[in-house]
């Protein structure tokens, strides 16, 4: 286990490194200047300020040694400086992480637990008026455009009925749930409705395929409950595919942020990413990226760790151990 961990672990920062580098070469082959945008709007600012801002900022460099030396100074733990927030990257990166964590941890345990339930209903009795209703449900969740889908939640919820705030975090100062809450529905909602679908049909897959197995017609025939039955067996060992996809799925939504954050003005990675983009603050968005390309080696990371532990016939050791 811990050679599999330290093993992952070795990958994972090769992955890193060379999406840095990847990174860095797209954000450099961007059009527009960082400096020239910072002195558009100041008519005062001579070609010697601009000349000094580049040095500050090491624009002045190619390229790789603009990277060797954000390298070096990564490594010892400092990962440059936002030039549209004025502070450190970290402390820029550090509350936008925690409101994405929250948005896509709410839209995932909701999903989930409304998958579930569906799911083990339409595995029960595939063909049945159940099955065929949650499968049109799934097909319409899954076909719905996420963006389309947020103007549609918009128009309808805040615009025409005027129940919920359309964007934004919540009103200035607010620090409790009960200020946050509102401003939660919608981005979750739609998280919500667009990815239950295919959780669905994962776990219908997972469970009617188990409910086909030999155990299944043994515990039946002992007079185990169909509850049991179901909740107790078929669903245990259909969590290992369920559990991957979730997992996997959480990096995903991580990289997809960008789209429902923006539109929702949510705080968040994703808009974090797409304003340091669009402002040439290519530190905040070189960091930023890394941050999603990490929650999704995470991610993977931990369905090998959820298969083990939910099956033991898996086991980390090597050929020959």
């Amino acid at each position: 286990m811990t050679r599999f961990l330290l093993s992952r672990l070795a990958q994972a920062l090769v992955v890193l490194l060379l999406m840095s580098l990847a990174v860095t070469v797209l954000l450099a082959l961007m059009p527009g200047d960082p400096v020239d945008m910072m002195l558009a709007g100041n008519p005062r600012a001579t070609a010697a300020d601009a000349a000094r801002l580049r040095a500050f900022y090491g624009l002045d460099q190619p390229w790789w040694e603009r990277y060797g030396h954000w390298l070096w100074a990564a490594l010892h733990g400092d990962f440059g400086y936002s030039r549209s927030y004025a502070q450190p990257v970290l402390a820029v990166i550090g509350p936008r992480l925690a409101n994405t964590l929250i948005l896509l941890g709410l839209a995932m345990a909701l999903s989930m637990a409304m998958a579930l339930p569906l799911g083990i209903r339409a595995a029960r009795k595939p063909g049945g008026w159940a099955d065929g209703a949650i499968n049109l449900l799934c097909f319409a969740g899954i076909s719905v455009p996420v963006f389309w889908l947020a103007l549609l939640m918009i128009l309808l919820f805040a615009v025409e009925l005027n129940w919920l705030p359309a964007s934004g975090l919540g009103p200035i100062g607010a620090s409790g749930w009960r200020e946050t809450l509102p401003y939660l529905v919608l981005p979750v909602g739609t998280l919500v409705l667009s990815g239950v679908g295919g959780y669905t049909r994962y776990v219908r897959s997972a469970v009617m395929g188990e409910l086909r197995q030999d155990y299944i017609r043994t515990a039946r025939a002992k007079g185990v409950g169909e509850r049991r039955v179901v909740w107790g067996h078929a669903l245990r060992n259909a969590a290992l595919p369920v559990v991957t996809v979730a997992a996997l799925e959480f990096g995903a939504l991580f990289s997809g942020a960008l789209v429902i954050e923006t539109m929702f003005a949510w705080p968040g990675m994703g808009k974090l990413i797409y304003d340091s983009i669009l402002g040439n603050d290519l530190n905040v968005a070189l960091v930023a990226l890394l941050f999603a390309t990490l929650t999704t080696l995470a991610g993977n990371l931990l369905a090998d760790v959820a298969y083990a532990a939910l099956d033991p016939r898996i086991t980390f050791r090597e050929p020959g151990e």
